[in-house]
């Protein structure tokens, strides 16, 4: 490993400290995983969200082996005063990635990468490196382990004793799943070796004249082999070369569940990593109050199990987190808290409920039209506009960002024409433009292009489309771009106007709610309406004129038929499947008008650029 300086620099955020923990929880995740991993490659500052922060007490209270510069908000780099803590800026400070996940991921990358031999460093990142990959908005993992855990820790640890009895419901909502099946990759031969390992033992009991009982699964020692096999880099070694027939013939369904020996299941993962300072500092407090934990046997068990994870007490050592020793306990109390914790899972049930629906979309169309409601659009304000493509850089087309058939780069470039017409009647000198979910950076980076005296922001959570934007960028020497690598939540910078090229689902609805919270104008051209769902923030129908008149369900199936307008299709159902569209959008942009804004629904032109060519252009009043 090299000693020069790192390239790169790790911001963490500083509000306290209790006892052998930093404040936020993020920041003792992220100290807790760099010493993990041992990884020395970023420099890391602390940023006091406070105005007197002690620097003698903050140095004693970090790893003992990390070196830590203070720094306040407004001498963070400008890209970073945009972005929720962590962050981690790149070389030119034009490209940082943001958010817990993304940042820990990133961690874990660069340490791999400077050494090799640490596989087990990058097997945190679990199957196929998809460990808390998938954005908090859309996965209830993520969300939970990202977001809602630390939260409610660190809001247990800031009441007063006596309203501290209860156990947060995220709490027990992270006992539930660790009750849950695991499913893993090949459980299917997995299983079969269990169940081939519990009629061993049965027969074992029977033959020494025991009675012969089934374990409502104590945990299990072929889970445990095989999860500590994989920590230590070694390979489980078969009982047997091939099972006996009657363990072949079992049915799937016949077949035992595995137990969790980890967070996701029975390999360690940055899951664990990111629970372990959480569960540790909820531990910590509920025995100094003298509370007991039999009702949260599975976390209990994990808590002692983490520990013997290699690595895992040299790194707490070293964050001078004092693990606790707890006793074992029974796994039968609690069925009554882990009910109330059910509840929490359920509450989108409904949603989940009536995803498959039955029928067409003519009695909801006809239910909306008996009340004067239909889709309508207003017409577009420039239809002809079009930009010189053969006289720009080659590195602003879009076929330039991955490879694109000639067509596919045709339509992707009317596609632009559309949104880009719109921001320049939009925009003036000075302003600042973020593209939401911009994947390779087709609108950014035409937008920086032709606006060179506006700043446009690109934000993206997956790196490799963002790194092709940088890379056309930096062919292009824009100087008035930055790209940023995370979930839409941690982008916290003020802007003047959001664009959203085919942003899927919900995401539409997410850029919308970021621009109307920056009362900020947006260009948006939705995507996927199929994927459309209640969200813990978002439920549909939105406007109160959709909400008179539809359930839920009947938006859905709005939705649902909302896609049915590929080429391919009759030219009747394209036609039922573009009104949908424009309900579905005429609901949004109502929605948003009930919040002091001015929308229009626009179809691109030509309509041929794409199956999904509505737009919503959207003004604050």
């Amino acid at each position: 490993m090299k000693d020069s300086i790192p390239e790169e620099h790790l911001y963490l955020a500083f509000s306290h400290h209790c006892g052998d923990s930093i404040f936020p929880l993020h920041t003792s995740i992220s100290l807790f995983l760099l010493s993990y991993c041992d990884c020395k490659l970023f420099k890391v500052f602390l940023v006091p969200t406070g105005e007197n922060a002690d620097d003698e007490l903050i140095t004693k209270i970090l790893p003992h082996d990390l070196e830590v510069c203070l720094i306040s908000r407004h001498q963070l780099p400008m890209v970073v005063q945009s972005c929720c803590l962590p962050a981690v800026v790149v070389k030119d400070g034009t490209f940082c990635r943001a958010g817990l996940s993304v940042v820990l991921r990133h961690i874990i990358q660069k340490a791999y990468e400077a050494d090799t031999s640490k596989k087990d460093v990058l097997e945190l990142l679990g199957f196929k490196k998809t460990c808390l990959k998938a954005c908090a908005e859309v996965s209830g993992w993520t969300r939970l382990c990202e977001i809602n855990i630390p939260l409610a820790v660190e809001r247990l640890l800031m009441k007063s004793p006596e309203h501290c009895q209860t156990v947060p419901a995220d709490i027990l909502e992270l006992e539930r799943k660790l009750g849950e099946p695991v499913r893993v990759h090949n459980d299917d031969k997995i299983r079969r070796q269990k169940l081939q390992q519990q009629k061993a033992g049965a027969k074992a009991e029977a033959a020494e004249g025991e009675p012969v009982e089934m374990h409502e699964h104590p945990l299990p020692n072929l889970e445990l082999s095989i999860a500590f096999s994989k920590l230590l880099v070694q390979k489980v070694s078969p009982t047997v070369n091939r099972e006996p027939s009657h363990i072949r013939k079992t049915k799937t369904t016949d077949l035992p569940p595995l137990d969790h020996v980890f967070a996701e299941g029975l390999y360690f993962t940055l899951a664990d990593i990111v629970l372990l300072p959480c569960i540790h500092q909820f531990l910590v407090f509920f025995k100094k109050q003298g509370i007991n934990l039999l009702n949260l046997p599975l976390i209990s068990s994990w808590y002692r199990r983490i520990q013997e994870v290699p690595g895992v007490k040299k790194a707490a050592d070293k964050c001078n987190m004092q693990l606790l020793q707890l006793p074992e306990l029974q796994s039968g109390a609690a069925e009554e808290q882990l009910q109330s914790c059910l509840l929490i899972s359920g509450e989108l049930q409904e949603e989940h409920e009536d995803n498959h629906f039955i029928g067409g979309p003519r009695p909801t169309m006809t239910k909306l039209l008996e009340s004067g409601i239909q889709a309508k659009f207003s017409p577009h304000p420039c239809p002809d506009w079009t930009l010189d493509w053969n006289s720009l850089p080659a590195a602003v087309s879009p076929g330039e960002g991955k490879f694109m058939s000639r067509d596919r780069a045709l339509r992707k470039q009317q596609q632009l024409n559309n949104l880009i017409a719109a921001v320049k009647k939009l925009a003036k000198p000075g302003d600042v433009i973020v593209d939401f979910c911009s994947g390779g950076g087709h609108v950014g980076i035409v937008l920086a292009h032709m606006m060179p005296s506006c700043q446009v922001v690109l934000i993206e959570n997956k790196e490799l489309s963002l790194i092709r934007a940088k890379e056309r960028s930096d062919e292009l020497g824009l100087n008035n771009i930055w790209f940023i690598q995370a979930n839409l939540d941690y982008f916290n910078g003020t802007f003047n106007i959001g664009v959203a090229l085919h942003a899927c689902g919900v995401a539409t609805d997410m850029v919308i709610e970021h621009c109307i919270k920056a009362r900020a104008a947006f260009v948006v051209c939705p995507c996927c309406y199929g994927f459309i769902q209640n969200t813990v923030k978002f439920s549909y129908p939105q406007s109160h004129q959709f909400k008179a008149i539809l359930s839920y369900k009947e938006h859905m199936i709005l939705c649902r038929f909302a896609d049915q307008t590929a080429v391919q299709l009759p030219p009747e159902r394209r036609s039922i499947g573009k009104q949908c569209m424009g309900l579905v959008d005429l609901d949004r942009a109502w929605a948003a008008e009930g919040r002091n804004y001015s929308v229009q629904v626009i179809s691109m032109e030509p309509e041929s650029c794409s199956p999904k060519n509505n737009m919503l252009v959207g003004t604050p009043a």
